[in-house]
């Protein structure tokens, strides 16, 4: 009989079992048996392997971009998009207006019986008015003026400036802070567009629960360098927008490393150095 004769002879299908592996030899059924067992083991060890390969995706750095992601979300900074922001702090009044091809930051204030009235595009294109006709700033001064702008309006605008792209955020893990649990996210950033404060390095303390920065540390090397903490105070809501105000501290220590930051606070040891209070909140979307 030829193997075409033997191939068209009907066949009926019967499912695998293991009985059927009883009748055949003892030695080729122990292994049939060995090899599926095999198998089995190998399909569980590529199981967990994935598993594992798939939560080390997420961290540090992926958690740390989701913990930002939500932070932002509750404490309804997403509602900067497209809109004006204007808040008063010491005296001076300060805006922040966003668009999706710019953003402009102003400040305005009594100097004697002259309005001085300051503006500073996309963080580098910087002009002034006095009483409403431009007046001409000096390179260094205008530097200055920018950085102190800078500075005020970046604080507010936390955590909605941590998804810039020159920013670097990994996830520490949780800390506990007087009870509570805090998630701990080290912010560092890039040479390139990382601004002319690339080499300062941050510390928010987040917590668990809310996502709201109830904590944050930084430092820095301009103007002689020094370390800072802050601890939030006077939380309200205006418009969906969690507004906070600070109080700031300084260790005895100015080169002492950030993560002592908590210790020392909880001890009592830090000395207040101000407090930072805005008013006057509004925030309206653009026209």
């Amino acid at each position: 009989m030829t193997l075409i004769h033997l191939l068209s002879i009907p066949m009926k299908y019967q499912p695998f079992s293991f009985n059927r592996i009883s009748n055949l030899s003892p030695s080729l059924t122990q292994i049939i048996k060995i090899w599926g067992l095999l198998g089995i083991l190998l399909f569980f060890v590529w199981s967990c392997e994935n598993k594992v390969s798939s939560s080390q995706k997420k961290t540090p750095i992926h958690k740390g971009q989701e913990i930002i992601d939500q932070a932002i979300i509750a404490h309804g900074q997403h509602l900067f998009e497209n809109a004006t922001l204007s808040f008063l702090f010491r005296d001076k009044q300060y805006s922040a207006k966003r668009s999706d091809a710019e953003y402009i930051y102003t400040r305005s204030f009594k100097n004697g019986s002259a309005l001085i009235e300051d503006m500073l595009i996309n963080s580098t294109d910087f002009s002034r008015k006095k009483n409403g006709a431009s007046t001409e700033v000096s390179k260094d001064w205008a530097g200055k003026y920018s950085r102190s702008i800078n500075s005020v309006l970046y604080f507010f605008q936390l955590p909605y400036l941590l998804n810039d792209p020159a920013v670097k955020k990994i996830d520490q893990g949780i800390k506990q802070i007087k009870g509570e649990n805090y998630y701990e996210i080290k912010v560092s950033f890039q040479i390139e567009n990382g601004g002319e404060d690339f080499e300062d390095e941050y510390l928010y303390w987040i917590n668990v629960n809310t996502f709201e920065i109830d904590y944050l540390a930084y430092n820095y090397i301009t103007d002689g360098g020094g370390v800072r903490f802050r601890s939030a105070i006077n939380k309200r809501r205006v418009n969906g927008l969690l507004v906070q105000d600070y109080i700031n501290y300084a260790p005895l220590n100015k080169k002492m490393p950030l993560s002592n930051l908590i210790t020392e606070f909880e001890k009592g040891t830090l000395i207040e150095l101000s407090r930072i209070i805005n008013s006057d909140i509004t925030l309206l979307p653009n026209n």
